[in-house]
């Protein structure tokens, strides 16, 4: 081989060598590749429901179908809240290498408590309305949570008993803890105050004003946080990332705020539900023409109807999505920022060893279910004021969208592994999953062959990814 040979094959070497502009993008912005690929997932997910209704029923969306709307989109992050929430306490019992199944039934019997707290006890005490009802019923729901967290713990714990097992039995007795207490029947309604929590009533929408006011704080506090890592970094001598790449996460973040913001505000109220606030706020509606393709309403004679200009809402964020969000975040400073964070990987990653280092496993695993007890409450509050009643039944089925949310966000179940929003992302992954099935009005036993299916292939994903990190 001649010397030009071997310098052109050299030169080629190196230049195959070479990472690609989007590797050196990723290297350089630290983004969690996995993530990126569930954001890809998910909008493929939602592109696909959104052309696909588009043939059945065609709407406005970005596909001309009915999924991609603000309608839609808004209903989705509202029902996605509960099982946000406690798939963030999901992540640390499963990282610490166990499991939790009672949560669905925990969930039930926590609301089945408030409820029958509210309608049963403090009601006919009080009076209907009493603004100390609702205060007590959130704190009552969040007690409970916690104490019948910490018991699983402490079996799981102290009595040595597989946490398989003791929230099995769980599953199966806190349903019927439920049953009893509710008397087989619905308890309702909510106190009116409490009902704010579950996002169905205008009172919980913030409306375009407030909800920009936030999404301009939320860009604020990205770029702070972008800035004030960056200082950290300095301080204990860590590599920095380059300014530009810097730069480039509080533009996305921001821009992922904005463009949330933006679809949020564009939902306007219902026709109904405007028509029935004006006439319980006697708000004048404006005159004008009959027009059923618009959403505000209007007067045509002596008729409300539909009316491309008139009396027209916006709902903006919902109390419930606020919730979720800061749960999001107060569980992502937990796990990544306190001892108490680190403690909890340290375990799932060798339970001997950070036994021997001095860490009280035991109590550890008794404060994780209890955590998880008590965002369970919090679930059980919007579950709860989201229907306005509550029943034995509001739960079920809720431990396995939650676990599948949490192994889909990316949580091995082999422990040690798994992120918050990871998990926020596998709860919206799980909703949009079943609202696309039933926005086609797919038969329920499809959407749970679906589900099921997507949990089985989710930890194949997750198996075959630490093969390939090994």
């Amino acid at each position: 081989m001649s010397t030009q040979d071997s310098t052109a094959l050299s030169q080629a070497s190196e230049k195959d060598a070479q990472p690609s502009a989007l590797s050196r993008f990723l290297t350089a912005t630290e983004i969690d590749t996995r993530m990126l690929g569930m954001v890809a997932a998910l909008f493929a997910v939602w592109c696909a429901f959104d052309i696909y209704s588009g043939i059945l029923r065609p709407n406005d969306g970005l596909f001309g179908g009915a999924f991609l709307t603000p309608r839609n989109l808004w209903t989705l992050l509202v029902q996605t809240s509960s099982i946000a929430v406690m798939s963030t306490g999901m992540v640390l019992i499963i990282i610490m290498r166990h499991i939790d199944l009672s949560i669905g039934s925990m969930l039930s019997l926590v609301a089945v408590a408030g409820a029958v707290l509210q309608v049963y006890i403090m009601a006919p005490a009080i009076g209907v309305g009493h603004p100390v009802i609702w205060i007590v019923a959130i704190i009552a729901c969040l007690v409970l949570g916690t104490l019948i967290g910490a018991l699983n713990g402490y079996l799981t714990a102290y009595a040595q008993i597989p946490a398989f097992i003791v929230t099995l039995g769980g599953l199966i007795a806190f349903s019927g803890v439920a049953f009893l207490l509710a008397k087989g029947v619905t308890v309702a309604p909510m106190d009116k105050t409490f009902k704010l929590i579950g996002g169905g009533v205008p009172a919980s929408w913030l409306g375009p004003f407030w909800s920009w006011v936030l999404a301009i704080a939320a860009c604020a506090l990205i770029v702070f946080a972008v800035i004030n890592g960056r200082s950290q970094r300095k301080r204990f001598k860590f590599p920095l990332r380059p300014v530009w790449a810097e730069v480039t996460l509080a533009a996305i973040g921001s821009a992922a705020v904005v463009a949330t913001t933006w679809v949020i505000t564009s939902y306007p109220w219902p026709f109904g539900l405007i028509r029935r606030y004006a006439l319980e706020n006697n708000i004048t509606i404006p005159a004008g023409v009959e027009n059923r393709d618009g959403d505000a309403i209007c007067m045509a004679g002596e008729k409300i109807v539909r009316c491309t200009e008139g009396l027209i809402y916006y709902t903006g964020y919902a109390v419930p999505v606020l919730v979720a969000l800061g749960v999001g975040a107060a569980m992502t400073f937990v796990a990544g920022r306190t001892r108490f964070g680190r403690y909890v990987y340290s375990i799932g990653g060798n339970p001997e060893a950070a036994e021997l280092s001095g860490i009280n496993t035991k109590m550890m695993t008794v404060k994780v279910f209890a955590l998880m007890g008590f965002l369970v409450g919090i679930s059980a509050v919007i579950s709860s004021a989201r229907l306005d009643a509550a029943t034995n039944a509001l739960g079920q089925l809720n431990e396995l969208f939650v676990i599948a949310a949490a192994v889909i966000g990316g949580t091995s179940l082999a422990g040690g592994i798994g992120t918050i929003y990871g998990a926020l992302l596998g709860a919206l992954m799980m909703q949009s999953i079943q609202s696309g099935m039933a926005l086609l009005n797919l038969p329920a036993a499809f959407q749970n062959i679906v589900v099921g299916t997507v949990l089985v292939f989710a930890v194949f994903v997750d198996q075959f990814y630490r093969r390939r990190v090994k």
